[in-house]
């Protein structure tokens, strides 16, 4: 079992999560990602790394099915049943060039530690985070110290740039010299961006975040089709070409579950508040 030092919301349905490791410092990368399991009988959800010492490693995550919401009820001083990590391969790093980091809800967590390796390699980095309002934006400070441009984006216009991330990226990307694009968060908004950037031929990559079980290569659950060939986000990923990755697949793949998900989470919260 792996003590919890800290859980707490960032944000409503986005939360923080520091677990007790003397181990995973010694070979975390930025772009890595662990597994973390909120109980013995729990699913394994995959989750990014966005800070680690050596006491200690941290995830920001979102409470959106069964195995997420039970894990934002845990607190400090709780156990989780696993840490696994650090698995996946790091984010590959470019110098000199100018690089647009895209981050949406756990996503913008998920930017720090690359943004923050993609600085001290000496490029200019210019990072935007977007949301459906300004209430759900967050770390901002975090970021700036190691952006050369912070962008917020809110769809109601509360903050920042008013409307879509594509709205936003075009305008951008027409008035900027970009060398990569790199994006964290749902898949949708890595969808978009990489349809938004392929016009103008940017290079992007992005993070996948397909079910996982066993996270190393052997289950086969988290395959997707890169350049028309099969690959395993755990092992492979999660970073990928977001110009080769095929999307009809993998948002299809992704809605494979959803009506077994919704009837989990609403047998969980019948269970859990009567």
């Amino acid at each position: 079992m792996y003590k919890i030092l800290k859980l707490e919301p960032i944000v409503p349905n986005i939360n923080l999560l520091v677990v007790a490791s003397k181990d995973i410092h010694r070979n975390a990368k930025p772009g890595e990602f662990v597994v973390v399991r909120a109980d013995e009988p729990g699913e394994r959800i995959p989750l990014n790394l966005v800070e680690w010492d050596k006491e200690s490693a941290s995830m920001v995550f979102m409470a959106v099915g069964t195995s997420t919401r039970k894990l934002s009820l845990l607190k400090a001083g709780d156990s989780v049943a696993t840490l696994a990590g650090p698995l996946g391969r790091p984010t590959e790093m470019v110098q000199g060039k100018t690089v647009l980091a895209i981050g949406g809800c756990y996503g913008i967590g998920a930017l720090y530690p690359v943004i923050k390796a993609f600085k001290e390699n000496g490029n200019r980095v210019i990072t935007a985070i977007e949301a459906r309002s300004s209430f759900l934006l967050y770390w901002q400070e975090k970021l700036k110290g190691y952006s050369d441009e912070l962008h917020e984006i809110t769809r109601d216009g509360t903050r920042g740039f008013k409307g879509h991330i594509n709205d936003f990226l075009n305008g951008y990307l027409a008035a900027n010299k970009v060398d990569l694009v790199y994006c964290q968060g749902c898949t949708y908004l890595t969808y978009l961006v990489s349809q938004t950037t392929k016009a103008s031929g940017t290079k992007t990559i992005v993070g996948l975040n397909p079910i996982m079980i066993d996270a190393t290569g052997m289950c086969g659950v988290c395959r997707v089709i890169i350049n028309g060939q099969t690959k395993f986000a755990c092992v492979d990923g999660p970073e990928f070409d977001g110009h080769a990755v095929d999307w009809d697949n993998l948002l299809a793949r992704r809605h494979t579950y959803m009506q077994d998900e919704r009837r989990s989470l609403s047998f969980f919260e019948c269970e859990t508040y009567g």
